[in-house]
C-alpha cells in the first residue's frame, strides 16, 4: 500500500485538467439539486465520474436528474461482498496499516450511532474503492459533505495518495463531528458556499497545517437549480400568497412563522400561507412534522395553512409563480447548528419571489435588507408578522424587492459562472500536488 504522504498520479500531466471522481452517498438526490447542476457544470470542463456509497434513490427527482442517474458508478448493500473482499485481502496483506485507518478514520467520539455507521461505511467503501480509482487513473476526488464521503476519500487519500477536495457549509460545521478539523486540514482545498461559513471554516483551521500548509478556503456558490422560464408574477391581491419550503428541521424557524401568522390572523390580515416540505429521519429530512402540524391547529390557522407535503423540482417552479411573499424564518439552534444558504431561497428569489428572512449567517449575503427582501432578528414572531406586513399593504415596495432578487439571483448563482470557478478550482489543487 503506498505511503500516506505520496502522490500517485493518474492519466494527466501537471498542465492538463484532472481526471475527477465524485464521492456522494446518493446520487441525483431530490434534497440536493444543487449538487447536481455543480456535477453538470464540471462536465464541461473536466473529466468526471460520480461514484455513491449507497444505492439508487430517485425518489422526486425531476426528470433531468432521473436521466443522469445511469451515469454513476453505485455501491451499497449490493457491493458488500465485493467491499468485504476487498477488506479481507487488505487485512492479509497489510494488517497493521488496516487497523492504523480504522483508528484514524473510525474510533472517534461519533454523537450517535446513526453517524458513526455511516462513516463505518464509508471507510469500508473507501478501501474498496481505493485501488479501483487508482487503476482508473483518478487524479482528484470531490467529496461534497465533511462527513461520510470525505471520510472515504480521505480513507483513499490515505491508502494511494490521491488528494481530495472537500466542502462544507451551515450544520456541518456546529456542532462540528469530531474528525471535522482532520478532514478539512488534510483537504487539497476546502469549497463553501457563502462568505459567513467561510469565516467559520477558516476559524476551525486556524493554527493548523497538514503536510505544512494549509488548505485554501474557496467561496463559490451554488448555481440555479431550477430553469426559470419566466417570473412569478406577484399579483398581491387578498388572499396574499405566502410561502416558505425545507426540510421540517429545528433550524428552519416554521414555528416561528405559524405564530407570526396567527398574529397577522389576530391583525385581519388576509393571507394564505403554504408550507411545503417535509419530515423524516431518512435523506436528512428534519423531524418536526408532527409538531408543526398540532402547533397550526392549536393556533387555529387551518383554513389559512396549507401542508402540501414534499413536491418534486418538476412541480416547484408552478408553486413559486402560484405565490407573492416567500419567507425563511431560519433560526440557530441550541446547539448552534444553523443553515448557510437554504436552496429554496435562492429558488424563491430566482423566480422573483421578495423574500422575509432572519438575520442568520449568511443569509444577509442574498436577502439584502430594502435590497431584495426584508431581515428581521431570528425567533421573533412578532418582528416577522410587521416584515410579512409590511410587503402585504406595500405590494409596489415587494415587487421592487422581488425584480432585485431575480437579478441578484441571476448574477452570484450562475451555472456558467460557478461551474467555472468549481473546475479552476479543482485544476489549481491538482496542479499544486503534481
Amino acid at each position: 500500500m503506498p505511503d500516506q504522504h505520496s502522490v500517485t498520479p493518474g492519466s494527466s500531466t501537471k498542465n492538463s485538467t484532472p481526471r475527477l471522481a465524485v464521492l456522494l452517498l446518493w446520487y441525483p438526490l431530490f434534497t440536493q439539486p444543487f449538487i447536481f447542476r455543480d456535477i453538470e457544470a464540471l462536465k464541461q470542463h473536466l473529466p468526471v465520474h460520480v461514484y455513491t456509497l449507497y444505492g439508487r434513490n430517485l425518489r422526486l427527482c425531476s426528470r433531468e436528474m432521473c436521466q443522469a442517474a445511469d451515469e454513476a458508478t453505485r455501491l451499497g448493500i449490493r457491493a458488500l461482498p465485493r467491499i468485504l473482499w476487498s477488506v479481507l485481502r487488505l487485512a492479509f496483506r497489510h494488517p497493521v496499516r488496516l487497523v492504523r485507518l480504522f483508528a484514524d478514520n473510525v474510533c472517534c467520539r461519533w454523537s450517535s450511532l446513526e453517524i458513526l455507521g455511516e462513516n463505518l461505511w464509508a471507510f469500508l467503501c473507501g478501501l474498496h474503492l481505493a485501488p479501483l480509482l487508482q487503476k482508473e487513473g483518478i487524479d482528484l476526488l470531490y467529496a461534497p459533505w465533511p462527513r461520510g464521503t470525505t471520510t472515504a476519500a480521505r480513507t483513499i487519500f490515505q491508502c494511494t495518495g490521491i488528494g481530495y477536495v472537500t466542502s462544507a457549509r451551515g450544520d456541518n460545521l456546529n456542532p462540528a463531528d469530531p474528525d471535522l478539523v482532520v478532514k478539512l486540514r488534510d483537504a487539497c482545498a476546502v469549497r463553501t458556499n457563502n462568505q459567513a461559513d467561510a469565516g467559520r471554516i477558516r476559524d476551525l483551521l486556524a493554527g493548523t497545517t497538514s503536510h505544512g500548509r494549509t488548505p485554501q478556503v474557496a467561496v463559490i456558490y451554488n448555481s440555479l437549480t431550477l430553469h426559470v422560464d419566466r417570473l412569478a408574477p406577484l399579483p398581491m391581491r387578498p388572499p396574499v400568497r405566502l410561502l416558505a419550503a425545507g426540510r421540517f428541521d429545528v433550524t428552519k424557524g416554521f414555528d416561528v412563522l405559524l405564530r407570526a401568522c396567527a398574529e397577522l390572523a389576530r391583525n385581519n390580515v388576509d393571507f394564505r400561507l403554504t408550507l411545503v416540505g417535509g419530515g423524516g429521519a431518512m435523506m436528512g429530512l428534519g423531524k418536526l412534522d408532527s409538531t408543526l402540524h398540532a402547533l397550526c391547529r392549536d393556533l387555529h390557522l387551518e383554513d389559512r395553512v396549507t401542508f402540501p407535503g414534499l413536491v418534486s423540482h418538476d412541480t416547484f417552479p408552478d408553486i413559486l409563480r402560484a405565490h407573492d411573499i416567500f419567507a425563511a424564518p431560519c433560526v440557530i439552534a441550541p446547539t448552534g447548528q444553523r443553515d448557510g444558504i437554504p436552496n429554496t431561497v435562492i429558488e424563491a428569489m430566482s423566480f422573483g419571489l421578495p423574500v422575509v428572512a432572519s438575520n442568520v449567517n449568511a443569509l444577509p449575503e442574498i436577502v439584502r435588507h430594502r435590497e431584495t427582501g426584508l431581515l428581521v432578528p431570528p425567533g421573533n414572531p412578532t418582528l416577522l408578522a410587521l416584515a410579512l406586513q409590511e410587503l402585504i399593504d406595500h405590494p409596489e415596495q415587494a415587487r421592487c424587492y422581488g425584480a432585485r432578487a431575480a437579478q441578484l439571483a441571476r448574477e452570484l448563482f450562475s451555472q456558467q459562472t460557478n461551474g467555472s470557478q468549481l473546475a479552476s478550482l479543482f485544476i489549481q489543487a491538482h496542479r499544486e500536488r503534481t
